[in-house]
């Protein structure tokens, strides 16, 4: 038997390593008015890959005169494509979704070695979803009247500032500009710092589209980059995918400006098992909601509720299947939990771990689990005895962290998940239908899932309550932001 294929427990897997043989340059600049331009700022910053911590390349900083720029470039842009056919919008955008799907392999590689997630996630959901949102607004460029009702003249709202993530970079990236270039708008984009190769390779593949010059720009850089971008006199349109932190001050920044402003925020998701629930269906449900993308999530189903006679079985079960994640290279084809994003990510949430066990919770993970010596890792873990006044069940991780927490009724039920401040998904497990509908209707968050989580569709709209922002991306509904 071949030494791979057994250990000392029994059977174990093969190491399957996806082959990283793509092009990446050792230099990037930015993507201004249709072409590749060095920094002004002449400023530079490391990509780095969190599973090892070896440099990828090197990526420019833009400075208050590179967003200058960009908006000029855009707003330059607005006046032709906002005059454009919408059925050549749409050829566009059809042509950008499949050349994504033709350089579908390249983009999920690129997308594992520079956020870390494992590759099954960045090749299986991540990549198909952003070709999905291109061709599903590439059908909306000619049917905008029809989209919201009593607007029979919708008319873009004109060059749109988009700072995203570095969780989900690629698909972020997607769900903004997609819309925006179907209603007419154009567009700078400042991924971030940690994750800006996917977007930059966006940036070639609208080039080999001959996408006109200055209708998306992107810029690279740090927290005072988006600044810069976001005060910007010449924007009039400011979507944010982030920290609810940052979006506070970014709403103080817009406030009294005439700029349309989107947030999608933190979360503290709800998730909620009933006894009559399938238990083996809601543990897999439990494991994507948490641990997917090491829970850097910002709809997480962070906080378990249990009913309470089921709360024993239900860790049992829970602990017997969180053993079986497999951690480790990212690129592994059989890896279920790969690298935290970046050092400074890592040391949050080993201080909420610490916090946890301080505030008298019990810390459950699989201690047999070895950490590759290099890069940033932490294990899939869940805390059982977790009070509602407790950090790790009130504050955002943003991490593989799980609270557990028991009710006894429906009502408690309801009561519990809504004292949060946040407000973007929640999910309910149970047998019954009417039951379900009644819970969905008294839960505060902006998406409820039913028997499944962290499932999404161009065609959903997706956004929060409270905390956790305003305005919804995707669907019909997340037209209406980019239209005047």
């Amino acid at each position: 038997m071949p030494e791979a294929l057994q250990s000392e427990s029994g059977w174990a897997y093969a190491p399957a390593p996806e082959t990283t043989s793509i092009t990446i340059e050792d230099r990037y600049g930015l993507f201004i008015d249709g072409r590749f331009v060095a920094p002004r700022s002449r400023r530079r910053f490391d990509s780095i890959n969190p599973s090892n911590e070896e440099t990828i390349t090197s990526i420019g900083e833009a400075g208050e005169a590179d967003v200058d720029r960009a908006v000029e470039a855009a707003r330059k842009a607005f006046r032709t494509w906002s005059r454009t056919s919408p059925l050549v919008r749409a050829k566009y955008l059809y042509r950008i979704a499949r050349r994504i799907q033709e350089r579908a392999r390249e983009l999920a590689i690129l997308e594992t070695m520079d956020g870390g997630k494992p590759i099954r996630e960045s090749r299986d959901v991540d990549v198909p979803l952003v070709a999905q949102h291109f061709f599903y607004h590439a059908g909306w460029c000619d049917k905008l009247k029809w989209a919201i009702p009593g607007n029979l003249d919708p008319r873009p709202v004109g060059v749109c500032a988009q700072v995203i993530p570095w969780n989900f970079p690629l698909m972020m990236a997607a769900w903004k500009i997609a819309p925006a270039l179907a209603c007419g708008n154009t567009v700078v984009l400042k991924p971030a710092e940690t994750t800006s190769l996917t977007a930059l390779r966006l940036a070639e593949i609208f080039d080999e589209c001959e996408l006109p010059p200055g209708v998306v720009n992107i810029i690279t850089g740090a927290g005072e980059t988006g600044r810069h971008l976001v005060e910007h006199p010449g924007v009039d349109k400011v979507a944010f995918t982030g920290s609810t932190q940052v979006g506070k001050r970014i709403a103080t920044a817009c406030a009294g400006t005439r700029k349309k402003v989107t947030l999608e925020l933190g979360g503290k998701s709800p998730n909620i098992i009933f006894a009559d629930a399938a238990i083996d269906q809601a543990i897999e449900g439990v494991v994507a909601g948490i641990w997917f993308n090491q829970g850097h999530v910002c709809c997480a189903g962070s906080r378990l509720f249990v009913e309470e006679s089921i709360h024993d079985e239900f860790v049992r079960r829970l602990q017997h299947r969180m053993s079986k994640l497999r951690l480790g290279d990212p690129l592994d084809k059989n890896t279920d939990i790969g690298a935290i994003n970046s050092r400074d990510q890592l040391e949050k949430i080993n201080a909420y771990l610490d916090c946890g066990v301080e505030e008298g919770a019990c810390l459950n993970h699989d201690s047999r689990q070895e950490l590759p010596e290099k890069g940033f890792w932490c294990r899939p873990t869940f805390f059982t005895g977790v009070q509602p006044a407790a950090r790790i069940a009130r504050e955002e991780i943003f991490g593989p962290v799980l609270s557990v927490m028991t009710f006894r009724t429906p009502e408690e039920a309801i009561e519990r998940a809504n004292d949060s401040p946040y407000g973007l998904s929640a999910g309910i497990w149970t047998d019954k239908g009417s039951k379900a509908f009644e819970m969905a209707s008294r839960l505060k968050a902006g998406i409820v899932w039913c028997n499944t989580f962290n499932k999404f569709d161009a065609a959903s709209p997706f956004g929060g309550y409270k905390e956790s922002g305003w305005g919804r991306e995707g669907g019909r509904h997340g037209l209406a932001a980019y239209l005047k």
